[in-house]
């Protein structure tokens, strides 16, 4: 179908743009990024400190690949296992009472008093962005990707996919 392309090429830079933000919001502060995660109180608190602290320069990487269409099914499939591990962790604490900021974009950890979680908003943003994920393994052929060239499929010229 013409124009299916550069819809999959809005989706890719859209999810993208969302691991972009998302790593550069934590990586000045990777302690931080650490405590979010071990607020969620699943991982031993080393592990937890460990994988925050790793977290923003993967969602960096997955950004950077994303954006430059390059690996984009490899890409879109870690996105889609890093997205369901965030959705389990969100409705982990959402069951067990547990009063946090996801920390999906910065800061994170236990909520004052006078704040309220927002773990249905947190799970359909996070379902959103995991469909798109799914979409972009299933389809991860869009235009502007570096992946084009590098596998010489009928995108790399710039000509218009007609299914």
């Amino acid at each position: 179908m013409i124009g299916s392309a550069w819809f999959t090429t809005v989706a890719r830079t859209g999810l993208a743009a969302v691991w972009l933000l998302a790593g550069a919001t934590k990586i000045g502060d990777l302690a931080a990024s650490g405590r979010t995660v071990n607020a969620y109180r699943i991982l031993p608190y080393e592990a937890a400190t460990a994988f925050g602290a790793m977290l923003p320069f993967i969602e960096l990487a997955l950004g950077m690949l994303l954006l430059l269409g390059l690996g984009t099914r490899l890409a879109a499939g870690i996105s889609a296992v890093l997205l369901i591990g965030f959705l389990v962790g969100i409705a982990w604490v959402w069951a067990h009472g547990y009063r946090i900021d996801c920390g999906c974009f910065g800061g994170g950890g236990e909520l004052a008093a006078n704040q309220r979680p927002t773990y249905l908003l947190d799970l359909l943003r996070d379902g959103f962005f995991l469909l798109i994920a799914g979409f972009l393994t299933a389809r991860p052929a869009s235009r502007l990707a570096i992946d084009n060239w590098l596998q010489a499929t009928p995108m790399a010229a710039g000509r218009a996919e007609v299914s």
